[in-house]
């Protein structure tokens, strides 16, 4: 495995928090600093297509990647744009869902559950706290 691969698999696992290209490129610089941009989205997209990683495309936001490769399904924050794993019991398999879904061949599926992180839902509240002070309504409605 080349240098520039491993410092990008090294930066991967170490953000926990299903990374752009971009977040990977910054981490992978301060053990690569020369490392290109086009380096690290072309060894992303190689690492992905060889199932070493996992390419995310969810709900127009830009592509992540994360370094669970087993099946599993992600919760997207529609404030920030955290993405967290879920564990959604029981799981859709492809060959059942092709089975219900007469003359599709599925050939992959994902479910992405979206909502607001605990850190945007605490700012949501405080900032809900600041507007019903500031109208004179502080003490509740």
């Amino acid at each position: 495995m080349t240098r520039q691969r491993r410092a990008i698999l090294d930066a991967l696992h170490r953000l926990a928090s299903h990374p752009t290209g971009d977040e990977v490129y910054r981490a992978a610089r301060r053990r690569l600093p020369h490392i290109s941009l086009g380096t690290v989205y072309r060894n992303l997209e190689l690492l992905s297509a060889r199932g070493i990683i996992r390419k995310l495309e969810v709900g127009g936001a830009q592509r992540r990647f994360d370094t669970g490769v087993e099946a599993h399904d992600h919760i997207r924050c529609l404030s920030c744009g955290r993405l967290d794993d879920v564990a959604v019991k029981p799981r859709i398999s492809d060959a059942s869902l092709g089975r219900q879904l007469r003359g599709y061949q599925v050939l992959g599926h994902h479910l992405e559950v979206l909502g607001l992180c605990p850190e945007c839902r605490t700012k949501r509240r405080g900032r809900n706290k600041d507007t019903l002070a500031r109208s004179g309504n502080a003490g509740g409605a």
